[in-house]
């Protein structure tokens, strides 16, 4: 056990000590829901992604836990149990995640595990939930590979996948009159990189049919040194450079390329970079197109659920939430829908593994960043809206704001139930509904 997990820990017996200790309440009412939830809280991924992650799922246990989040979810905890959580550190590689998970369900015997950012760690995991009859709920990883390659029962992702991101990108530069006669490309070299621009490639043949893909880079994650990779997009002089680099990596990409005159030479389009805002400030070229993987953040849009979560975790840590916040809120939300569901059907009981996973199959919820729908993978895969803009430095705020945003219904930039991400974008991506 890691330090960190101690911590968290003596954390978590405190508070439940002092729960048993204060109030005389019923031997059901002291019931808990252990939760596992795994993010990164170490090395490159942690600072701008795995702990914002961190602090929207403490922010909102804590709210469910009071019984203080606007309705559908006013009920205390999970159907009136309290959550527990366990919070572990997903550094360390795959190999480490599949020996944790299976720590988390057979030593800590937590209910439930959520989270996993990286798509390497979500195809390592996956099987063994499955092995195991767990239920896992995967935040965040990109890659469809997960359930186009493979049929889960006990695993579900309660986000859209990296598809949506590049085909709402490229719908986005298409309303835009962004030119893009010649493309390059730089991003990581496993799966969430190898997918991405596999997708952005495939949709901006689509509608950019006269394309001419040039540099084209995969450095392996956590590089941490592009001067090599700047220099040949420099000289590619491309129209466009798409990247789907994010968390460390893309921080550092930013900082290195701009002072190489990058964003003047080529318009920068990244999938995935709102959560890199707040730490590059003013470092930040003006101009640059960017999705947050959803309708989150600056870009999201008003609502009760959604101004409860921004300004309650923008008080809570002085930062305004960017998409893992998100992502790990409408996870947690939609775990919590699924569990009243199915303890309304059997009387009001914590329910079973299978009673969740039968409640969780095909739901539909509210969220923050809009209703998430798990359509695809028969009702295991989520599908959800999404919006894409511009970045501009605002020096009174000392922010980067977003401006010029657009966005795009679910069905318009994720496929259809039954069909291949690939396959679907490379078939003119029939059936899109875009208004």
């Amino acid at each position: 056990m890691d330090r960190l997990r101690r911590t968290n820990r003596a954390v978590l017996f405190a508070s439940v000590a002092v729960t048993s200790l204060g109030l005389a309440v019923p031997a059901s009412a002291q019931e808990t829901f252990k939760l596992g939830i795994v993010t990164f809280l170490s090395g490159p991924a942690a600072d701008s992604f795995g702990v914002p992650a961190r602090n929207g799922a403490q922010f909102v246990i804590d709210q469910l836990n009071k019984g203080s989040v606007p309705s559908p979810y006013e009920k205390v905890g999970f159907g009136g149990i309290k959550i527990e959580p366990v919070i572990i550190d997903e550094n360390g590689g795959a190999t480490k995640q599949v020996q944790e998970l299976r720590n988390l369900y057979q030593r800590d015997n937590v209910d439930v595990v959520l989270g996993y950012i990286s798509s390497g760690d979500c195809l390592a995991v996956a099987p063994i939930a499955e092995e195991l009859k767990k239920m896992l709920l995967l935040m965040d990883c990109g890659t469809p590979r997960i359930f186009e390659e493979a049929k889960y029962n006990y695993v579900f992702r309660t986000a859209a996948h990296a598809t949506m991101d590049n085909v709402g990108l490229v719908r986005y530069m298409k309303a835009k009159n962004i030119k893009m006669d010649t493309l390059s490309a730089i991003n990581q070299d496993y799966a969430w990189g190898q997918d991405s621009r596999a997708d952005f490639v495939a949709a901006a043949q689509q509608l950019y049919p006269n394309v001419k893909v040039q540099t084209d880079l995969l450095p392996k994650y956590g590089a941490g040194q592009y001067g090599t990779e700047i220099s040949a997009l420099v000289g590619a002089g491309s129209d466009v450079v798409y990247s789907s680099l994010w968390g460390g990596d893309l921080q550092a990409f930013v900082l290195q390329s701009a002072p190489r005159g990058l964003p003047k030479r080529s318009q920068l389009v990244f999938s995935a970079a709102d959560h890199v805002l707040p730490p590059l400030g003013d470092k930040m070229p003006d101009g640059t197109i960017i999705g947050a993987r959803g309708a989150y953040g600056l870009m999201s849009q008003k609502s009760p659920l959604n101004d409860w979560l921004f300004r309650g975790y923008e008080a809570a840590n002085g930062v305004y939430p960017v998409q893992a916040a998100y992502r790990m809120t409408q996870a947690i939300l939609g775990l919590k829908a699924a569990v009243e569901k199915a303890m309304s059907k059997n009387g009001g009981k914590k329910p079973s593994t299978d009673e969740m996973v039968a409640a969780m199959t095909g739901l539909e919820w509210p969220s923050p960043g809009g209703l998430i729908q798990m359509k695809l993978a028969d009702g295991h895969q989520a599908i959800q809206p999404i919006a894409i803009s511009r970045t501009k430095y605002n020096p009174d705020l000392k922010r980067v704001d977003l401006v010029d945003i657009q966005y795009f219904a679910a069905e318009c930039v994720n496929p259809p139930p039954g069909v291949k991400s690939i396959d679907w974008i490379k078939g003119g991506m029939q059936g899109a509904k875009c208004n």
